[in-house]
């Protein structure tokens, strides 16, 4: 399953070449990848609240592909490719129409309050598995 959110390019996310700024697309799909486990019913805040769990991106692969530019409005996807004890791997594209972008591998993993890997608790995997 993919999950789809937009995004529009405001001025502030260009450079002096006028085309977005790379490290943008890695806000984009942050913003999306929060959408994502939101969209699922996963609270971040009470995770870390009460179970002292948060995400952290442990790793990046990044291709920019071609060039968005101001007022460009973007879809970007997300979807689920593996799920370990305390890793999760995930494809994220960001989209133009039906021009690909920018595509990413991002492995993320659960982190204790000591900053410690977690394991992924069962209902947040439950719901992972099920989006």
């Amino acid at each position: 399953m993919v999950h789809r959110i937009e995004v529009r390019v405001y001025y502030e996310d260009t450079d002096l070449a006028g085309i977005v700024y790379y490290a943008n697309y890695l806000k984009f799909i942050e913003r999306a990848r929060t959408e994502w486990v939101r969209g699922l019913g996963v609270d971040q805040g009470a995770l870390k609240r009460d179970q002292g769990i948060v995400f952290a991106v442990r790793r990046v692969e990044a291709d920019y592909l071609r060039p968005a530019v101001f007022d460009d409005l973007l879809a970007v996807t997300t979807r689920l490719l593996a799920l370990g004890g305390a890793r999760i791997e995930l494809e994220q594209e960001v989209w133009r129409g039906e021009e690909r972008l920018f595509a990413a591998k991002v492995v993320l993993v659960c982190l204790s309050d000591a900053g410690g890997a977690a394991r992924l608790p069962a209902e947040v995997r439950a719901r992972l598995e099920a989006g």
